[in-house]
């Protein structure tokens, strides 16, 4: 197949990277990995590396245990851990680890890290998470979202913090797929100018639209998906005006009331209950976010899988 062809021995640190076709390829393989429709050990005596520069629970333990199931081994190394703690190049860094491992994940502060491992390893580099980036989280998002819908066309609404790593990330998955997308956000907090220009580019392709609304009833009244995230996200600085403007955009029971009756609600979490979310929501029957962190397990079968040589 083309595809499988094509991805193979890829990095995988922005969506924009990969064209229609292949992304729905990853979300197919996806529901494969899921439903055991994927057999035998395929990174059977291969090696990732895993490096850590911020928390994680979701991302480190679904790429570890997709990983071992996929018959490979997972090396979590926090970079207090490596010598690039004390002035190794990430170019040194790469170099050496290319040696050893078949591929290299980072979750990292500055994407530039990412794009600087790229740079000089010989293995694929995967973005478990970056400041301007999130693919992993996204891919298991329309994963769900595909799940819960089935081959209809859906609109999704973000809510929160347009300017996020996880806003860019399913703007782009959603245009890649053919959603509808709608970011609702204070227009100070509206996507990077370069990256939603790029997921425009790919909207058009699709036949989908991407619109940006800093009204929250207007933003959600006609969505299938009403998705938030944190609005404190780890290194932000204006943390006093972040708590100023966004309340209006709590996703609660009034402001669903002003969405269809069938929408549902994702959050990639960490959440903060009282913040960008409440609990009676979080925690309700519109609520899918469960099913979103058990997807992360099988989505990051589907990429480990693909792009690994």
């Amino acid at each position: 197949m083309e595809i499988v062809r094509m991805l193979k021995g890829r990095d995988f640190l922005t969506l924009l990277d990969f064209t229609p076709q292949e992304f729905k390829y990853l979300v197919e393989r996806s529901y494969q990995h899921k439903h055991g429709l994927v057999a035998g050990k395929p990174l059977e005596g291969k090696s990732v590396a895993g490096i850590f520069e911020k928390p994680s629970t979701r991302t480190r333990v679904s790429m570890t245990v997709a990983t071992y199931q996929l018959g490979g081994n997972f090396m979590e190394l926090p970079t207090s851990s490596l010598q690039v703690s004390r002035g190794e190049t990430l170019k040194d860094t790469a170099l050496v680890l290319s040696r050893f491992v078949d591929a290299i994940a980072a979750r990292v502060k500055s994407h530039s890290t990412l794009e600087e491992l790229a740079k000089w390893a010989t293995v694929p580099v995967i973005n478990m998470l970056s400041d301007k980036f999130h693919p992993l989280q996204a891919l298991a998002d329309v994963f769900t979202i595909r799940e819960r819908f089935g081959e209809r066309k859906v609109k999704v609404a973000f809510v929160g913090d347009g300017s996020a790593n996880t806003c860019h990330s399913l703007m782009v998955a959603s245009a890649l797929y053919g959603y509808d997308f709608v970011v609702v956000a204070p227009e100070e907090y509206w996507p990077d100018k370069e990256v939603l220009e790029k997921a425009n580019e790919i909207a058009q392709e699709t036949n989908t639209i991407i619109e940006l609304i800093s009204d929250p009833r207007e933003g959600v009244k006609d969505a299938d998906v009403i998705y938030t995230d944190t609005w404190l996200s780890m290194g932000v600085s204006d943390v006093d005006k972040r708590l100023e403007v966004f309340p209006p955009y709590q996703v609660n029971g009034e402001l669903l009331s002003h969405a269809p009756e069938h929408a549902v609600v994702m959050h990639c979490q960490p959440w903060f209950i009282g913040q960008e979310i409440t609990a009676d929501v979080a925690y309700g029957p519109k609520s899918i976010a469960f099913d979103q962190a058990e997807n992360r397990l099988y989505t990051a079968k589907a990429v480990l899988e693909s792009i690994i040589p």
